[in-house]
């Protein structure tokens, strides 16, 4: 699954640290996020979104393959 994570994080002019901070999550898991090796909970999915003001789906994009 793809994700503006960084591009929204970097237009905030934040660190991946100040961001998990924010989240209450590590910085490690900031970094598997935007990476794409880390699907966060639905919890912390919706938080990310709620800090940059979208909505889930602006924010995380489903590859086609990931669709059942």
């Amino acid at each position: 699954m793809r994700n503006d994570v960084r591009e929204r994080r970097t237009a905030d002019g934040l660190s991946q640290a100040a961001l998990a901070s924010a989240l209450g999550v590590s910085r490690q898991t900031v970094n598997a996020i935007e990476q794409g090796r880390y699907l966060p909970s639905l919890p912390l999915a919706f938080a990310l979104a709620l800090h940059f003001g979208v909505r889930v789906d602006e924010l995380f994009h489903p590859d086609p393959e990931d669709l059942p």
